[in-house]
């Protein structure tokens, strides 16, 4: 019997791209409007390196969210060669920062000042696993002689195993998974986490090019194969609580996706809770998206869940070409087409 709605509790978004200024004052309210909590990444320019930075950020961010709204945003760190071990103490100290963030430096869309050698951060890492903050992972390595689809499987054999190896009790997170590899390497380490992307539920490496180029479909880690997609979709449909949702939306002005050079990123937090829902429904698995929306992230931070709920109806809606963007313009995962559930309210 086809399912025509469904009520979860309201979500939390584990990874989000939030930017900064009259960019930030436009994004808000989307995220607002639909999830309770978010991740919020350290990758600005200058990147949020401290504490003092990170409560500075939150207080921006309060300030552009729409009146009435209890939109709550959870801080990250941007981890660098030179971060003193001490901040992982003002950190945790604060209440308000949740984690690091680890860049290999060169990854993704401002990077340049991350991690170039994984043990120059060691002392810091220890701090971490000592005091209990998480570690979020951008898991690709940046040697140009690596195959771009070959980058996260690398990755997790050169860096992440002995990472683990050698920190037990780190707590990690691999952020927006894309790959078979992932899935199984987060299934075979009790302790690690590992958010998942709507694109990388519902679209694999063919969208790239389908009728032409595609630049809005670009992010990175980049799209993969079918099987990993299908990877990735048996992996939320068996409940498995380490795995829960992290849209990644990283919002981009269009001239600069519509580029010759063009920055990596999806922006997805205009309907980032009916794509979810979309994936879901294709296997057949709606009853298993309010644990990974819902409950499976806030377990892992150590957090309650929320009590609020939210439900979600089977109606079709057309997604809008643009949004405005500051002074510019800002085109959303599915512009000029359409999504099968729309949020009831």
């Amino acid at each position: 019997m086809t399912q025509d709605s469904v009520t979860i509790r309201r979500p939390d978004d584990w990874h989000l791209h939030l930017r900064d200024g009259a960019a930030l004052r436009a994004l808000v309210p989307f995220t607002a409007a639909q999830f309770a909590r978010a991740i919020v990444m350290p990758n600005l320019k200058p990147p949020v390196t401290t504490t003092e930075h990170a409560l500075a950020y939150r207080q921006r961010i309060l300030a552009a969210l729409p009146a009435g709204s209890s939109f709550e945003p959870l801080m990250t760190l941007y981890l660098t060669d030179t971060t003193d071990p001490r901040e992982v103490d003002r950190a945790k100290g604060s209440g308000q920062v949740w984690g690091f963030k680890l860049y290999p430096a060169g990854a993704t869309t401002h990077s340049d000042s991350g991690v170039t050698d994984i043990r120059r951060v060691e002392a810091v890492l220890a701090r971490m696993s000592e005091v209990g903050l998480v570690l979020q992972v951008h898991g690709e390595v940046t040697d140009p002689a690596a195959d771009v689809f070959d980058r996260e499987a690398r990755f997790i054999d050169s860096i992440l195993v002995p990472l683990v190896a050698r920190f037990p009790r780190l707590r990690l997170v691999f952020e927006h998974i894309t790959t078979r590899a992932a899935v199984d390497f987060v299934r075979s380490h009790p302790g690690v986490g590992a958010t998942i992307t709507p694109q990388q539920l519902l679209m694999n490496r063919n969208a790239l090019f389908t009728g032409g180029i595609r630049p809005h479909h670009y992010c990175l880690p980049v799209l993969k194969t079918e099987p990993d997609r299908l990877a990735l979709l048996e992996a939320i449909g068996s409940g498995d609580r380490r795995f829960f949702l992290g849209t990644d939306s990283a919002p981009h002005a269009r001239h600069t996706k519509e580029a010759a050079c063009g920055c990596a990123g999806i922006f997805s937090a205009h309907a980032a809770i009916e794509l979810y829902a979309e994936a879901f429904d294709s296997i057949g698995a709606l009853g298993r998206l309010e644990g990974f929306a819902s409950e499976h992230g806030p377990a892992f931070y150590g957090l309650p869940v929320n009590q609020e709920k939210i439900t979600l109806v089977r109606e079709s809606w057309p997604v809008p070409e643009k949004y405005a963007f500051g002074s510019d313009e800002l085109v959303p995962l599915r512009a000029g087409e359409s999504i099968a559930w729309r949020l009831a309210g």
